[in-house]
């Protein structure tokens, strides 16, 4: 007995400090697991919810400590009848989520082992056995060195374990076993192999044969059979690959931008999971940290469950340079356990993942693009204007919407004329090349005097470099449609109304429209007329090149 329990007293001592200490390094891991389980679906105890970290930190200090008590026999009685209620309460829980499939996860084991709770109901059955041998064997534990020695251990076993724990939950984990660790590829981990294997499944399908029922089961393929179909059961005989990452995505206004932002060579990625409950004092590490990597020519998005409403309130608040995207909130608190956090990727490869409070630890190499005169605040504000000139832009003519529309390009056009008696055009240098483009997009929707007005400043731009010349050739040929003049690069259309109400759509006339696609090519637009036209159009428009006196003579008849 004396041996068995020696033996025992190890292997359960070695066993809770593993376990422990897993959980030890990802304490707020542990804590989402056990929000889990305190939600309705499971224990139903929503007034624990709130204090799930505190709890986790409880817990997995006591059981490293536990683990250490047992095994230099430190108060041997408070240890194993300790180890004895904790196990047994984890049994039932075990036995509780498998039993009734609440937990896929028990997280015994945090993210380094996947137990289902089957596995971790057995797991403890073992231990319980186990710890029964010591509340038996209670007289054999004793210490190995003196009471003094032995007090003194686990004193500074206790202080470790507390400053391990706040090293980990104001910095990260020590230890990533997730599957977004550096050095991982987001996009690699979301593959599933050519070769992976399928899932098997049973299909147990009922039909009414002559008046009784009858089950035919299958692997999948529907049975003939002379009967009605009633319905069918579906088993899982054995599970298929997962990969291991199959709940990541980035969304913005409803459209997937997942593999477009994985691609990107310089990426700058702000994890929040919660904006509501995100750091004060991170979001402002943030706004530092993310306007230095905008002047050094990184791309720079968010990523997060909360939404658009109160993402716009807090990009308003703390005056925040980058668009957030979303993600599912699981995902994301896979991801990082900072709220918020940095992560720096090159082509979905993690390079760098911080807590915000590492934020300084950043590395930010001065890219090729780098803008080090970027006005951030101004830019931000442009971008801002971008959304509101599009806000109802589709809308009919002459509805309430697009009266809405007209006031709001009002409103950009007298912010925008600030800008131009301030600073000029605000171009690539000061705003960026993205940006650059929106003030000539406010002009564009603006009054016709103010195209007038505003096109020599265009022209001047585009000759600096601070203007795509492009844009400043679709505004001429709006500037020319708006004099009554025939355009030159085939961008403005119209709709003609008859004398008889008709309503026709026509491309505005080109003059010499030969030689129209050359003249694209210089000023950079991308496609020729005829590919634009179809995109604009539709692939059943007929283009006929007008003139204006045929124009007239349709208004007339």
């Amino acid at each position: 007995m004396k041996v068995l329990v020696g033996i025992t007293r190890i292997f359960v001592g070695v066993f809770f400090i593993i376990s422990g200490f897993i959980k030890l390094n990802d304490p707020i891991g542990f804590a989402f697991k056990l929000e889990e389980y305190f939600g309705p679906t499971v224990l139903d105890l929503p007034f624990f919810m709130p204090y799930a970290l505190g709890i986790s930190v409880f817990v997995v200090i006591f059981e490293v400590l536990l683990g250490l008590f047992l095994i230099f026999g430190y108060l041997p009685k408070f240890t194993v009848y300790s180890l004895l209620a904790m196990i047994v309460f984890f049994t039932f829980l075990t036995w509780y989520s498998a039993y009734f499939n609440k937990v896929k996860d028990c997280g015994c084991f945090g993210d380094a082992m996947k137990m289902d709770p089957w596995e971790s109901f057995g797991k403890d059955v073992v231990l319980l056995v186990l710890i029964l041998i010591l509340v038996a064997g209670l007289k054999y534990i004793k210490p190995f060195f003196n009471s003094f020695t032995t007090t003194v251990i686990s004193l500074l076993g206790f202080i470790g374990c507390l400053g391990f724990a706040y090293h980990v939950l104001e910095h990260l984990p020590v230890i990533d076993f997730r599957p977004y660790k550096i050095g991982d590829n987001i996009t690699e981990n979301m593959t599933i192999p050519d070769d992976a294997p399928k899932a098997v499944s049973e299909y147990k399908w009922k039909f009414k044969v002559n008046g009784e029922e009858k089950i035919v089961t299958t692997n999948g393929t529907y049975p003939t059979v002379d009967g009605s179909f009633i319905g069918v059961e579906t088993k899982i005989i054995k599970e298929g690959y997962e990969a291991p990452i199959h709940d990541f995505s980035m969304e913005r206004n409803g459209e997937d931008a997942t593999e477009a932002i994985l691609q990107e060579e310089h990426l700058i990625m702000i994890v929040a999971y919660s904006l509501e409950k995100a750091s004060t004092e991170g979001l402002e590490i943030i706004k530092i940290a993310t306007d230095k990597a905008i002047k050094n020519g990184y791309k720079v998005i968010g990523l997060t469950a909360t939404g658009p409403e109160e993402q716009q309130k807090l990009n308003a608040k703390h005056r925040l340079n980058f668009d957030f995207y979303f993600c599912d909130e699981t995902a994301l608190k896979t991801i990082v356990r900072s709220n918020p956090a940095i992560l720096k990727l090159n082509n979905g490869t993690i390079i760098q993942k911080l807590h915000f409070n590492d934020a300084d630890d950043l590395v930010l190499e001065k890219l090729p693009n780098a803008n080090p005169n970027l006005n951030i605040e101004l830019k931000r504000k442009l971008d801002s204007l971008q959304v509101l000139d599009q806000k109802y832009r589709k809308d009919h003519l002459g509805s309430e919407n697009w009266e809405k529309q007209i006031i709001i390009d009002s409103t950009n056009t007298q912010f925008i004329e600030t800008v131009f008696s301030k600073y000029g055009y605000p171009g690539k240098t000061l705003v960026g090349e993205k940006t650059s483009p929106i003030a000539w997009l406010v002009i564009q929707h603006a009054h016709k005097t103010k195209i007038a007005k505003y096109l020599p400043l265009m022209k001047a731009a585009a000759a600096k470099g601070e203007l795509d010349k492009h844009y400043v050739a679709t505004m001429e040929d709006r500037y020319l449609m708006n004099k009554g003049e025939a355009q030159i690069y085939g961008t403005q259309g119209q709709d003609i109304i008859t004398k008889k109400g008709e309503k026709l759509e026509i491309i505005w006339p080109i003059s010499d429209f030969e030689t129209i696609n050359t003249r694209r090519k210089d000023v950079g637009f991308k496609t020729s007329f005829e590919e634009s036209v179809k995109s604009l159009y539709g692939e059943d428009f007929e283009f006929k090149n007008y003139t204006i006196e045929a124009i007239e003579k349709l208004k007339k008849h």
